[in-house]
């Protein structure tokens, strides 16, 4: 069981620090730029380019295909009502566990990916990440019974997108300032992008090469993307002397492996720290149901499966223009600001729009309401995911950006585990008749618009909190 450490550098360590820098040396062999030195130079921003243009294609490869896991959820729920298939008698609350034990998992491990990044190196755990995740693609390919796969393409799957993931939204924000809203937009905007082309794609690899051979050929092409990614990550130079300090501080190789430091108590006692985690913990445990239900739902609707992975890659469209362009104006309006509106309109969007969709049944409006669900579901909940990171430095500071930034996605993951299978229940709650049409899907809409809505209370509660200094004394700053 990880404990919790005091991960912020003490003034001494800082004095140390500052000394070592200036001096051009530190206690290990590695030399280290001075850290006084600005970075916004010609080569620090070829650099950063080069960090953005790797996590983007580390979660374009890796997220990308867990969000487009509706479409063998589709699959997978189709097997479930045919004789002597791996998923015969299985519910979708069952079948979804695959893709909710992976996507939470990915987060959940989130501490010790971070922790292995700092006392290791980003590119390695990137790189073995990715060998994972394209292992257990391969061996899912094998499975005949549901276990097989809730243990490959779900537990072993997301440990193998984490470790990428995670050292791209912890790498990348210590690059940029200004334009840190912007940056995490592009690379996060890899989810949408990816789920818009693995789609479609595996799709067609499932019509015309079976679904097996569809996993075989996604893990070795997902495999060579992330390790050809992974070879440009590394920390930003200051941060890297941080790292490098505290490295220094600590003796043996299993502490880095077994003992992770999870995050300064100081810091985990804050009103701060409580408001960012529940906003957390709501906003993760809805996030994901939509988009593992696309396509199912887009069947009780009368739309062939082709036509439902149009829908999951048409929402993961949506996805990344909504954070690029989300991201720019937050920006300039206020990441913190821009975070609460968005969640707070994701929150409405489904309660005005796929309530009514599934209380209409098989109808035109019905499809009509979902088609406007699939595309601002799209645009406006994916932001909290792309300006989650870049609020906590803000909030935190970028001393404790990356032990906080693990532990707040454990915490997400965790919730992920919890909301997403209640919701994928939800459906069997209705009647025989109706569990495999539009109105089995009510009691869902209804639980993740709710949820939202919380979570859009709890962002303003951090808003609140970030306006008010260490003492608890007010400081309006609107932009932020």
């Amino acid at each position: 069981m990880p404990s919790i450490e005091l991960s912020g550098l003490s003034s001494a360590r800082d004095e140390q620090l500052v000394g070592l820098a200036n001096h051009g040396s530190t206690p290990e062999t590695e030399e280290v730029p001075n850290i006084l030195q600005p970075i916004h130079h010609e080569t620090s921003n070829r650099k950063s380019m080069i960090i953005v243009a790797s996590s983007f294609t580390m979660v374009f490869t890796c997220c990308g295909l867990n969000f487009a896991f509706g479409v063998f959820q589709e699959l997978y729920d189709g097997m479930a009502r045919q004789p002597n298939t791996p998923f015969t008698g299985a519910t979708p609350a069952l079948i979804d566990l695959i893709g909710t034990i992976s996507i939470s998992v990915m987060t959940i491990i989130a501490p010790f990916s971070v922790a292995w990044a700092k006392r290791f190196s980003p590119r390695w755990i990137s790189f073995i990440g990715g060998f994972i995740f394209g292992l257990s693609l391969i061996l899912a390919s094998f499975g005949t019974a549901l276990w097989h796969f809730e243990l490959t393409q779900g537990l072993l799957l997301g440990i193998g997108t984490s470790m990428p993931y995670m050292v791209a939204v912890t790498v990348a924000p210590v690059w940029f300032t200004a334009r840190r809203g912007l940056a995490m937009g592009i690379i996060l905007a890899g989810t949408g992008v990816g789920g818009l082309v693995w789609a479609p794609v595996i799709k067609v690899l499932i019509d015309s090469v079976g679904f097996r051979n569809s996993l075989r050929v996604s893990g070795v092409v997902s495999f060579v993307l992330v390790a050809l990614s992974s070879a440009s990550m590394s920390w930003e130079p200051q941060t890297l002397a941080r790292i490098n300090a505290e490295n220094a501080s600590r003796t043996g190789r299993l502490q880095g492996i077994l003992n992770v430091p999870l995050v300064d108590w100081r810091v985990a006692k804050t009103r701060k720290f409580a408001a960012q985690g529940l906003g957390a913990i709501l906003q993760a445990a809805a996030y994901y149901t939509p988009v593992f239900f696309f396509a199912s739902y887009a069947g009780t609707l009368g739309y062939s499966a082709t036509a439902g992975a149009n829908f999951i890659a048409l929402s993961n469209a949506c996805n990344a223009i909504g954070k690029i362009v989300i991201g720019y104006f937050a920006d300039r309006l206020g990441r913190l600001n821009t975070l609460f509106l968005t969640t707070f309109i994701s929150a409405a969007i489904t309660l005005s729009f796929w309530v009514p969709s599934a209380v209409y049944g098989s109808t035109d409006n019905s499809r009509s309401l979902f088609i406007s669900f699939t595309v601002l579901y799209g645009l406006f909940a994916g932001a909290y995911v792309s300006l989650f990171p870049a609020s906590l430095i803000e909030i935190f500071g970028i001393q404790n950006f990356a032990s906080v930034n693990g532990v707040l996605y454990m915490v997400r993951g965790l919730a992920t585990l919890i909301g997403t299978p209640v919701g994928g229940a939800l459906i069997r709650s209705s009647t025989e008749s109706t569990a495999f049409a539009p109105h089995g899907y009510v009691n869902m809409a209804v639980l993740v618009g709710v949820l939202l809505f919380a979570a859009s209370i709890a962002v303003f509660w951090i808003r609140v909190e970030a306006m008010a200094g260490p003492s608890g004394q007010w400081h309006p700053k609107w932009r932020m």
